[in-house]
């Protein structure tokens, strides 16, 4: 009996303090708006022949509360009818529909008394809906209940029953995956004060893991060698098979779906959220009942598909969406002027940062940062048992600014922050959380292939097999000697015909030639198996040479019929990959470098001729064949060098003087993890059933089953 009063008590306290909110926000509201009417010369709350102050205040009070009204009950109608509408478009709109909410709200003042100019009214209603969800952050800065409340809606969850008095839930595990962030720049980072957090951890609670990724240094293969435990048959980012026609490209949804297919069939398992799990973010699921921003599913078709239910959760809040707007366009504004401050100051390397690239960072940066931590906050304060979110920033930035530098130190100083947000709200969790930070790989800088050279690699592979170029590859010295070696091997050895232009008449197509970083794949279409090296020489005899030779070239794998496969170097270097150790030809590339090629040696996808770029060790620099100063994809410094950081109530992920060894390794040391968790993964009673969870797919179809159900 005490009991229900008690309860009836608190439901009588929380709806006063509730209405208590209301109408201090509605208050608030009110008076900005009356400043506004003052500052804005095109907005006006009085008639022509004016009002009083009373009815003027009269006019604001009925104006906000109408706005209010209008972004409480229509704005999330709106924004679930534009979820098909690109999502850096929809982050632009954001302002304009909220002017179009005020416009309504100043139609239905009677008398007419309120009008603003469309322009105007763009502005009034970002700063109220600022100014508003400034006022009601701070009223539930000290209301535990009101800000778990907020944290909810924003993740699209119901409030979860109360936990009843028993033993202490069993801890969830979050990933946090820093994409892009290597040991090296995150130690440095915590030297210099950027990460204070990540600082904190390392000093209280965490141990600092490096681990080395495969030949393949990119988030497509890590990621999913970490979430479904196999990235076999993944030579690169891009790649060509043969026997289909298909190029696979690992940020593209229908790649991703087939290689998050592949991977299951392989292991036979779901991967490693299978239970009661979150994906937020990421290239894949990893078997998780719940999804946003997930690429794998972006390929399914239906109403709500592109992965964006997670949009819709986090733009459905008006003050989220111009918060999020605001800060995307302050982003834009800054990377324009950071890159008119390196032009100006004729930094190197440097590439080129204009056109779309602005907004891309900044959708990289900001909305999807607020998406994807919006979502992992729903999933804590839902009970989730595991959840694994992927944050981009660093990666994105790091590409066109360098991994080292002002640009990059901005953007981990804002993850630190990010992070600190993240293990506050853990708090308020109604279990415990044990967190993981880890990377899939790093960056390592340098100047780019073209800019160094002055010539692509497929111009170079072009000129080595006698194949017409631009005639500014003619002009570099790469390029000349290449067309001189292949015009002088092709009419000594095969008396074939050439054209006035040094091009060989047959086979102008040429090969494939594909870039992932600093990593090369040449594929040869009209082969429909491996090429060897005996075959290829035999139809270009001055390729090879010309590759290995060239002083941007680290090494190079090729099939062999009479060795089975070599790794060629310069001045002649010759190693059989059964012979291949960490010396000669790879000899700069550090430990473990014989073993990722000749595990890529034996994948049924590998490209006819992979190239690996230099790598000057003293620097630590090497040169991409794509346009990234700050490049992953192949072997050569940090970027083969991610981190983990993982809580020591965890067991070591590697024994003494081990070390953790590709991403297939850290997925079964991140499962061990979930199984020390007291005893077999449990969901939560509050955490929501798999049939439910379905209802913030992207698609209209139940999930399918996998093998094993």
């Amino acid at each position: 009996m005490g009991d229900g009063r008690w309860r009836t008590a608190g439901r009588w306290r929380t709806a006063g303090s509730a209405l208590v909110r209301v109408v201090v926000v509605w208050a608030v509201s009110t008076l900005t708006m009356l400043a506004l009417a003052g500052l804005l010369p095109d907005f006006q709350l009085q008639s022509d022949d004016g009002d009083s102050v009373t009815r003027t205040a009269l006019t604001a009070a009925w104006g906000a509360g109408a706005f209010g009204l209008l972004g409480a009950l229509v704005w999330p109608v709106i924004v679930r009818a534009l979820l098909l509408v690109p999502a850096l478009v929809l982050g632009l709109l954001v302002f304009f529909l909220n002017g179009s909410l005020l416009l309504i709200a100043l139609w239905l003042i009677p008398d007419g008394r309120g009008a603003a100019d469309p322009e105007t009214a763009v502005v009034v209603a970002a700063v109220m809906s600022a100014v508003a969800s400034a006022t009601s952050t701070g009223l539930a800065v000290r209301d535990d209940d009101a800000y778990r409340r907020r944290l909810y809606r924003l993740a699209d969850r119901k409030r979860p029953r109360a936990v009843t008095e028993g033993p202490e839930p069993v801890p969830g595990t979050l990933f946090l995956q820093l994409d892009g962030v290597g040991h090296r720049v995150l130690r440095d980072a915590v030297a210099d004060g950027l990460m204070p957090t990540v600082a904190d951890w390392l000093d209280s609670s965490h141990r600092l893991t490096p681990w080395r990724t495969d030949w393949s240094s990119q988030t497509g293969a890590s990621q999913l060698g970490i979430l479904h435990g196999s990235n076999e048959d993944v030579p690169a980012f891009r790649w060509y098979e043969k026997e289909t026609g298909r190029l696979m490209v690992s940020n593209r949804p229908a790649s991703a779906v087939e290689l998050q297919r592949r991977a299951i069939e392989r292991t036979g398992d779901g991967g490693l959220l299978t239970v009661d799990g979150a994906s937020r973010g990421n290239l894949f699921s990893g078997g998780a009942d719940q999804l946003a921003l997930v690429l794998s599913m972006a390929a399914r078709r239906g109403r709500r598909n592109r992965s964006r239910a997670g949009y819709f959760t986090y733009f459905s809040d008006p003050a989220n969406a111009v918060r999020t707007a605001g800060s995307f366009v302050a982003e834009a504004a800054r990377e324009v002027v950071q890159s008119i401050r390196a032009r100006l100051r004729k930094e190197t390397p440097r590439v080129s940062r204009g056109g779309t690239y602005p907004f891309i960072r900044a959708f990289a940066t900001v909305v999807e940062r607020d998406v994807v931590v919006a979502s992992v906050i729903g999933d804590m304060l839902a009970g989730r048992t595991a959840v694994y979110a992927d944050l981009v920033a660093y990666d994105e930035v790091a590409h066109h600014s360098g991994p080292h530098g002002h640009d990059t130190d901005r953007v981990l100083a804002r993850l630190d922050r990010t992070l600190a947000l993240i293990a506050k709200v853990a708090e308020h969790a109604p279990r415990p959380y044990r967190i993981v930070l880890l990377s899939d790989h790093g960056q390592s800088p340098g100047e780019t292939f073209e800019g160094a050279y002055g010539l692509t690699l497929r111009d170079l592979v072009r000129a080595g097999c006698g194949l017409p170029v631009p005639r500014r590859v003619r002009r570099t010295r790469s390029g000349s000697e290449a067309r001189d070696a292949a015009r002088d091997a092709l009419r000594s050895a095969l008396h074939r015909p050439v054209d006035e232009d040094g091009g060989v008449v047959p086979d102008k197509a040429g090969p494939v030639v594909l870039a992932s970083g600093n990593l090369g794949l040449i594929s040869f279409p009209g082969v429909p198996h491996r090429m060897t090296r005996e075959e290829i020489e035999r139809r270009h005899p001055a390729l090879l040479r010309t590759l290995a030779n060239h002083p941007g070239i680290g090494f190079l794998l090729v099939a062999s019929a009479e060795h089975g496969s070599v790794v060629l170097g310069r001045d002649g270097a010759e190693v059989p990959v059964a012979e291949l150790a960490d010396e000669g030809p790879l000899a700069v590339f550090g430990r473990g470098a014989a073993d990722a090629v000749r595990r890529t040696d034996g994948f049924p996808h590998v490209a006819d001729i992979m190239v690996n770029s230099m790598y000057d060790p003293v620097t630590g620099t090497v040169h991409a064949f794509e346009e990234q100063i700050g490049s992953h994809g192949g072997l050569g410094g940090e970027q083969s060098r991610p981190f983990l950081l993982s809580p020591v109530d965890f067991s070591a992920p590697v024994g003494a003087g081990a070390e953790l060894v590709g991403a297939e390794q850290v997925h079964q040391v991140l499962r061990r993890w979930l199984r020390e968790c007291v005893g077999p993964q449990v969901p939560l009673e509050i955490s929501p059933p798999t049939s439910d969870a379905e209802a913030f797919l992207p698609v209209e179809d139940a999930v399918a089953p996998d093998k094993n159900n």
